[in-house]
């Protein structure tokens, strides 16, 4: 029956480490599609042309898994036990340990082949922030959360430091509630306290303007100069819209083994970094989220926030 297997998927989820597990019915997501056309319109996507492509795919789950009848969303939890020394250049929380693609899609694709074996064969896919997947969109289809003024999926019990993964499965199953009410109220913590401006009103994030953008997205020799000394120090991504959120109070250290911090980010010193050779990035941080920017864009980026 559909309502043992959503049951059973759950229970296998958290056995493999996932703090939440929602699921929503595979439909085309019409009202998404409007408002990401408009953002792409505006141009808030900068450099990241690689939004402009798929958008059929990323408002329609039947096109990534055909036959698709449900969406399974997980979220696991990445919030840190350790921080990093305040005065170092700052590195967002979700690059501490172990990238998290690796970590997050083995346990999806082992919930996955549970699924086949244990409920019968079925056709799905699994996707871990590399597919053009509205994931946002599904957890708060799913009941797993709310989407905060910074864009962020906002979790009553828990706050916003998760990952999100989706699988896409022509299974039928019991389908969560959208999670239909807003709990960001008046608050506008994130939008006053956004370095650069990037969080506009109505739930709109400019991401051209973004210093994640600037500091991973943007692969440019060098960072616009009209950008200097807004970036408070961080070199790669940005957490303030988090970090000052009300919700994020709630935030508890992650259980997973893998995400534990890397040594040298919590202790590295401004020093430290500058003298880094390619050689030791390559070393230190083969397994990290940092390889996306890879030796050069550190340097660009620790060059572009150093202070005169």
């Amino acid at each position: 029956m559909p309502n043992t297997s959503a049951i059973q998927i759950k229970e296998w989820s958290r056995q493999l480490g996932f703090d939440f597990c929602g699921i929503a019915k595979a439909v085309k997501l019409d009202d998404d599609a409007r408002r990401l056309d408009t953002w792409l319109q505006q141009g808030m996507h900068g450099n990241m042309h690689y939004m402009e492509n798929y958008f059929d795919l990323r408002v329609d789950p039947t096109l990534l898994v055909p036959g698709a009848k449900s969406v399974i969303t997980l979220l696991m939890n990445y919030y840190p036990n350790q921080q990093q020394a305040t005065s170092s250049p700052k590195i967002a929380k979700y690059a501490y340990g172990h990238d998290y693609h690796e970590v997050i899609r083995q346990k999806v694709k082992e919930l996955l082949q549970k699924i086949s074996a244990k409920i019968g064969e079925i056709n799905g896919r699994g996707f871990v922030d590399s597919a053009p997947v509205l994931e946002r969109s599904w957890a708060m289809r799913s009941g797993l959360g709310w989407i905060g003024k910074n864009g962020n999926l906002i979790n009553k019990q828990a706050g916003s430091f998760f990952f999100i993964a989706t699988l896409i499965v022509d299974l039928v199953l019991e389908y969560d509630d959208l999670f239909a009410k807003d709990y960001c109220g008046t608050c506008r913590r994130c939008i006053d306290h956004c370095p650069t401006d990037a969080i506009l009103e109505n739930k709109v994030v400019d991401g051209s303007k973004c210093i994640s953008y600037f500091t991973i997205e943007l692969k440019d020799a060098l960072i616009p100069e009209k950008m200097k000394d807004t970036f408070d120090n961080w070199m790669f991504g940005c957490d303030v819209c988090q970090d000052v959120c009300p919700w994020n109070r709630f935030s508890k250290p992650a259980n997973e083994i893998q995400f534990t911090p890397i040594p040298q980010i919590l202790n590295f010193s401004t020093s430290d970094w500058e003298e880094m050779t390619e050689e030791t990035f390559k070393l230190v941080f083969k397994n990290s989220p940092l390889r996306r920017s890879k030796y050069a864009g550190i340097k660009r980026n620790l060059s572009f926030i150093k202070k005169i």
